[in-house]
């Protein structure tokens, strides 16, 4: 039984929770996100079409959000230790085989499915569920760091990748994937606990105990009932479109198609991964900054903040890509800085919408509309770029969407503001 009143200890584990989280984060999408090295590799070192390629990144950033709300309730019926634990290995057990792959359809059913449901497993759902459940304060903050572990591992370890890919083959670079996730395995089976009674202590910042939860045995039922519940809420649709726009404009077209889009300009396949690496960097700082923010200011103004900028910045892009490198530079400091800064004050919103009990799986499910709009994007760009030559009309497109969900983030929570005055 909990012991409510107890010496409050000098170190919260909570600490330890997050940090490995942020460590599984990074390894999940260094995998999720390797496509966009290994696209260019791929198409010179074997008679697969870039349609094909591009359908197989597609469809693993589908299964890596439709898992999302599924891993959520998963987390909350056998603990958040072995959901990391099973994601893990069934991710790297997927990259294994898709660098085993001879045929396409092989590739695809790796990469596609296999790795996108086990990263999927370790997706921004978790970050919500340790969010709420290991922090009483600084939330927002905890939810900036993970979130950028996620975006930043999409994008830090593609020149390696990418170099890898180039000089040994696409093969070895999956090898070098297989090898991280089983490192991420590491810290989870001996680090991670699934909740703060199970090592004696509250919630970070917490007075007193939260109130039990009791466990669904049914993590489907679970996931099933709040995407329904979802569905009659008016933020929530505003919530997932918004999030469909994020997915679209980031790792769906930049993660994935943006070395492709250099390359047609001349800039070496490293060097454009180093582009994104610099992404990576410089988004661990803009979304941890957006977490503190998300502590202090209206979530509402900090969306139409970002997603007005990155409209802009994707606007930019085609003109940035044929001119002087420079300008490419400052597009990957300001895209960077914006990359997915959006997440923190999402699951604000979210929180504030279904309770915070209810913010994994609620974001869970809103995190899949980004995945989904992630994957119709690099299935369309690749598209795009096959039939006209150019990325220019994806790029173009895409800011006009980021636009779009500015002005949308403005009505999120307006009809609860109404009631409420």
């Amino acid at each position: 039984m909990f012991v409510e009143h107890r010496t409050k200890p000098r170190f919260s584990y909570a600490i330890v929770v997050a940090a490995v989280a942020f460590v599984v984060l990074l390894t999940a999408a260094a995998m999720n996100s390797s496509s966009g090295a290994l696209i260019p590799a791929i198409l010179r070192q074997t008679d697969w079409s870039r349609n094909q390629v591009s359908f197989a990144a597609g469809l693993g950033i589908l299964f890596f959000g439709l898992t999302g709300p599924f891993a959520a309730a998963i987390q909350n019926t056998i603990g958040i230790r072995a959901t990391l634990a099973i994601g893990l290995v069934m991710a790297a057990f997927g990259m294994g085989i898709s660098g085993l792959a001879e045929q396409p359809w092989q590739f695809i059913l790796a990469r596609g499915v296999l790795v996108g449901i086990g990263t999927g497993m370790t997706s921004l759902s978790l970050a919500a569920t340790i969010a709420n459940r290991w922090f009483e304060q600084r939330r927002g903050l905890v939810m900036g760091l993970l979130t950028a572990s996620n975006a930043t591992g999409q994008l830090i370890f593609l020149p390696a990748v990418a170099s890898m890919a180039e000089n040994h083959g696409w093969r070895s670079a999956t090898h070098f994937l297989l090898g991280l996730s089983l490192l991420g395995l590491i810290p989870v089976v001996f680090l991670v606990r699934n909740h703060p009674r199970d090592v004696g202590q509250l919630p970070y910042g917490a007075t007193e105990p939260p109130a039990e939860v009791p466990r669904d045995g049914h993590p489907f039922r679970s996931a099933v009932s709040a995407l329904f519940d979802g569905f009659q809420s008016r933020d929530f649709w505003l919530l997932a479109a918004t999030f469909f726009i994020c997915g679209a404009s980031t790792n769906g077209l930049i993660g994935t198609h943006l070395i492709s889009a250099c390359g047609d300009h001349g800039i070496p396949e490293v060097r454009a991964a180093g582009l994104l690496a610099a992404m990576g960097i410089f988004d661990l700082v803009g979304t941890t900054l957006s977490g503190w923010l998300t502590d202090r200011f209206d979530s509402r103004y900090l969306l139409t903040a970002y997603y007005g900028f990155r409209g802009l910045s994707l606007l930019a892009l085609p003109f940035a890509l044929s001119h002087a490198s420079w300008t490419l530079g400052v597009f990957a400091v300001f895209y960077g800085l914006d990359w997915i800064a959006t997440v923190p004050p999402t699951v604000r919103l979210a929180s504030n919408a279904f309770g915070p009990q209810r913010a994994g799986v609620m974001f869970g499910w809103i995190a899949a509309f980004h995945q989904v709009g992630a994957s119709l994007a690099t299935i369309t760009a690749g598209s795009v770029r096959t039939v006209t030559g150019v990325y220019d009309q994806a790029f173009f497109g895409a800011g006009l969407m980021c636009l779009g969900a500015a002005l949308l983030a403005l009505r999120i929570g307006a009809a609860r503001l109404a009631m409420a005055v």
